[in-house]
């Protein structure tokens, strides 16, 4: 669905204005979200901007900022260090607060996790946190200056280079990355928790999830990544974190799917709108329900069924249904009833009995499977029934469809 961004500032910790991003819904946010981006990141690294967009689409609005000294922010970043970060968020979550609606979850990637986990305890409103591949002490930076750190020690201060850039790193920040009491933070966080982690993580290795999790309190999830590596630089990565993350926290927010999309149907209405996951990702609003659609691999992002794949769902959804409704009024002993289906297309001189005698014909094969104490006479009756599905009948009969351009 269309969303829409604004470049917002606020005062950080230290007193030099922040930018800020705060991606919107086009129906108005149903609830807000706070991002704290990786270390030495950005609010525009892709993970940040990805998730923050896709959140959107299900009605909820990102507030992702520069840490101080970073991306756009003023300042200087040889100043901050890890309770600067948390004091920014806070600040971050001030200025929401004021303006807008508090943020009722906050999102941390990275560091930034570390960070969300330390502040949430300074924002009341928060009802839930996740975390994205996030260490479970900010100490465990300190390993990415292990060549320097003995500069570092000795002359105060020493220069790193992080990602192909350089930073000025001080012994003040050291000293604070040591001093973090993450354990009791997080042990004390009282909101629903959420852990994603890839296990193949060579930046934040997967034992930070481990302790994360196991110093929570429940409600607590934990969710693997698979392959995706520290950045979710695959944009299908971003969109799984984002898409979990929007259900799981629904729970915790209240959310309904109207809310989450911004968009209402009439009942026995369905609306398929296109979304900015891929070229051609559909989202589909049917009543309560959100659906996803795609087009395959070969052609599209996969990020939902194909629209056959949705077709042959649909009439194999009502076989089965159709098929348990006469089982049960008839008191016959089925135990369960699956279908498999699959669509290609014939050459209709290949089809004895089809009308049409020229060129292509759609053909779908459906494989009815019944479990139970069934007699050969019940079986063939719930085969014959299938034949009776009311999407069967709309697909074999007369189907007229009219198309007309909105007001």
């Amino acid at each position: 669905m269309p969303t829409r961004s604004e470049k917002v500032m606020f005062t950080g910790s230290q007193g030099d204005d922040l930018a800020a991003r705060l991606d919107l819904p086009s129906g108005g946010p149903a609830a807000y979200a706070l991002f704290a981006h990786c270390f030495t990141c950005s609010k525009d690294v892709f993970a940040a901007s990805r998730i923050s967009r896709d959140l959107t689409r299900h009605g909820i609005g990102v507030l992702r900022f520069d840490f101080t000294g970073l991306g756009h922010s003023e300042g200087e970043f040889a100043n901050t260090n890890f309770t600067s970060n948390v004091e920014d968020l806070v600040l971050a979550a001030d200025w929401l607060r004021r303006e807008r609606e508090a943020p009722k979850l906050l999102i941390g990637h990275s560091l930034g996790g570390a960070a969300v986990l330390r502040a949430a305890g300074d924002v009341p409103e928060a009802d839930a946190v996740v975390t994205i591949g996030s260490p479970f002490s900010p100490a465990h930076v300190g390993r990415l200056f292990e060549g320097v750190r003995e500069r570092i020690e000795a002359g105060g201060q020493a220069e790193v280079e992080l990602a192909g850039r350089r930073f000025t790193i001080r012994k003040q920040f050291l000293d604070d990355i040591e001093d973090q009491p993450m354990q009791d933070a997080i042990a004390g966080l009282r909101k629903p928790l959420l852990v994603f982690h890839a296990p193949l993580d060579d930046t934040a290795g997967v034992d930070n999830a481990r302790l994360i999790f196991e110093a929570a309190k429940h409600p607590k999830s934990f969710v693997s990544l698979d392959s995706a590596d520290h950045l979710l630089t695959d944009h299908r990565d971003a969109v799984y974190v984002a898409d979990v993350l929007a259900a799981w926290v629904s729970r915790y927010l209240g959310l309904s799917v109207h809310e989450q999309t911004g968009e209402r149907v009439a009942r026995g209405e369905v609306l398929v709108r296109e979304s900015d996951d891929g070229i051609y990702a559909q989202v589909i609003v049917a009543g309560p329900h959100l659906l996803r659609a795609d087009e395959p691999p070969d052609t599209g992002d996969d990020t939902g069924p194909s629209p056959y794949d949705l077709l042959l769902a649909g009439l194999g959804a009502c076989t089965s249904m159709t098929v348990r409704m006469y089982a049960d009024r008839k008191q016959i002993p089925l135990e369960r009833a699956s279908v498999r289906l699959r669509h290609d297309r014939i050459h209709a001189e290949d089809c004895a009995d089809c009308e049409t005698t020229a060129g292509m014909v759609d053909r779908i094969e459906r494989v009815l499977e019944v479990e139970g104490d069934l007699t050969d006479e019940q079986r063939e009756r719930l085969l014959s029934i299938a034949e009776r599905c009311p999407v069967h009948r709309t697909l074999t009969g007369e189907v007229r469809i009219e198309t007309r351009l909105a007001d």
